[in-house]
């Protein structure tokens, strides 16, 4: 009994442990060097669109200080 209690433990706080890594992971955007080689042999269409942002987001500039919209 306490070793089905003691798995129960160890499993939840794993669980528990790799949602927060997904988290982290989602904020900073480190999954896409990971997944990248992955979603190009079996999932080309996301690969496309991976590259299709990542260029996206190096042609956006930054607003300038002094160009602020009322």
């Amino acid at each position: 009994m306490t070793g089905l209690l003691i798995f129960a433990v160890l499993f939840t706080a794993m669980l528990y442990a790799f949602v927060r890594f997904a988290g982290w992971v989602r904020r900073k955007g480190v999954g896409g060097g990971l997944v990248g080689p992955i979603d190009e042999a079996w999932h080309p269409s996301a690969d496309r669109f991976r590259r299709e942002t990542a260029v996206h987001e190096q042609r956006v500039m930054p607003p300038r200080p002094g160009d602020e919209r009322s």
